[in-house]
């Protein structure tokens, strides 16, 4: 039986994004719920609020992605669609580029992209191409299949608060 054909989500994005933080392809459980990082596995709200300073993952989704977007984080995907058996991004196949430079170009306050893990870093970068303007910051997944540690994660992470002008959470 071949792989479900999966989608990405709508970019969460305004004019005020100053960093656009790239995925590669929502999981199952994200794309059952129809949320960034649902799997309550993934550590990416706690490592957001590490970046950010706020409490984001004791909001409800809605008030979380107004609460990324007020710090001036933007959300999107690298692949538009990819046929993929699970959730490992080492099972997509035959995927379709999102939009990147057309979105990035749209961002007026854009300071940085973003990628999390691997697969969205060399995807994405190949999309955006080698001249773009902003800085490129490839860092560790929040998967839970990604098995380096929660805290050596969290410091590469913070590297986004100087592009936020937020100061991260250092505690």
């Amino acid at each position: 039986m071949p792989a479900a054909l999966k989608r990405s989500f709508a970019p969460v994005a305004d004019e005020g994004t100053r960093v656009l933080l790239l995925g590669s392809l929502p999981g199952e459980q994200s794309l059952a719920l129809g949320q960034y990082y649902g799997n309550p596995r993934n550590q990416f709200w706690k490592l957001m609020e590490a970046v950010t300073g706020a409490a984001l993952e004791a909001l409800p989704y809605p008030a979380r992605l107004e609460a990324l977007l007020g710090a001036g984080v933007g959300l999107w995907d690298v692949v538009e669609t990819a046929s993929r058996a699970g959730s490992l991004d080492a099972a997509i196949r035959n995927h379709r580029a999102n939009s990147l430079p057309a979105l990035a170009a749209s961002l007026p306050a854009l300071r940085a992209i973003a990628f999390n893990g691997g697969t969205s870093a060399r995807l994405g970068m190949k999309a955006l191409g080698p001249d773009v303007p902003w800085a490129l910051v490839p860092l560790p997944s929040s998967s839970p299949a990604f098995t380096l540690p929660f805290a050596e994660k969290r410091e590469r992470w913070l590297a986004l608060s100087a592009f936020l002008d937020t100061g991260g959470s250092l505690s």
